[in-house]
């Protein structure tokens, strides 16, 4: 008889000891042993990775008899790529700000066709209903635009995604300063058309109706570590002094759209230029990050 021993398959930014794991989890460092930065099947699962992105990781990743680490990279690359074929795309607002159609009337409703996956019309459409009043997000508003800006700004026009094209009128501030709420026209002959004029509109952005948005909180996560190879750190520190402390981001008072008052807990959709994202099984009315739509991380 023969036998052989491999080695851990080690992953870059996070560690892989139980001993490691477990003093974590003792000393509350992390939400337990299912918290979704943890590389345990049950966080794993919890922040949205599925079986098969799990399989295809390991598969590449293979198995050595030296000690080796593989970068965590790969296992996004794996989730992401399943996920940009399979999840429904869904409309959500990290930052909303109030926007006012002023030529809509107050009490006139419709909706806009979207579809579940552009890619994919067999997956269908779904009903995004309309409004005097509208949700977009912050990020996608500059009073003083930089270059190459094109998004909603004074004297701009962009077309809200999949519906009418506006044009900026004018905007409401608080007394501290912050946008109270901001003013537009909509060209109502476009729909979701072209200009009859034939203008070109550069820039689109999402928007969700006031009215019917529902409110959420997301969970973004960030690299467990701020140190690459845990087992390498300096002389006189432990692995715990290089707890990312960005590693976990909460936000509350974001908006979605209505279709999702209905999803379950572990479903997952692509947020529309945000990322993905997986219903949590834990807390009502939350949604975490699974990851960005594309690799972020500093190389």
């Amino acid at each position: 008889p023969k036998q052989r021993e491999f080695a851990r398959l080690n992953v870059t930014y996070t560690v892989m000891s139980k001993r490691y794991l477990r003093e974590l989890v003792e000393t509350k460092k992390v939400d337990g042993w299912d918290d979704p930065r943890m590389p345990t099947i049950c966080g794993l699962r919890r922040r949205g990775y599925t079986p098969t992105a799990i399989n295809e990781f390991v598969k590449r990743a293979g198995v050595a008899k030296a000690d080796s680490i593989v970068d965590i990279g790969l296992l996004e690359h794996c989730i992401r790529d399943e996920l940009n074929e399979n999840a429904p795309r869904r409309i959500a607002i990290k930052k909303p700000i109030l926007l006012e159609i002023t030529n809509y009337d107050a009490d006139r409703e419709e909706t806009f066709e979207l579809p579940n996956h552009p890619q994919k019309p067999e997956l269908g459409t779904r009903d995004l209903p309309m409004s005097r009043e509208i949700y977009i997000d912050a990020d996608d508003f500059a009073e003083v635009p930089p270059p190459k800006f094109f998004r909603l700004k004074p004297d701009g026009e962009v077309r809200l995604m999949g519906g009418y094209i506006i044009k900026y009128a004018g905007i409401e501030k608080n007394e501290d300063g912050s946008i109270k709420c901001i003013h537009a026209t909509a060209d109502l002959e476009t729909g979701n058309g072209n200009p009859v004029d034939g203008r070109k509109i550069k820039g689109t952005i999402h928007w969700l109706s006031a009215k019917y948005a529902k409110p959420t909180t997301l969970m973004l996560y960030d690299r467990l570590f701020n140190i690459e190879n845990t087992a390498d750190v300096p002389e006189g520190k432990t692995y715990l002094d290089f707890l990312n402390p960005d590693s976990l981001m909460k936000i509350e008072g974001a908006m979605v759209e209505p279709s999702l008052e209905d999803a379950e807990g572990g479903e997952r959709f692509q947020f529309v230029r945000f990322g993905y994202f997986c219903k949590d099984t834990k807390n009502e009315n939350t949604y975490n990050q699974v990851v960005s739509l594309k690799d972020n991380a500093k190389k």
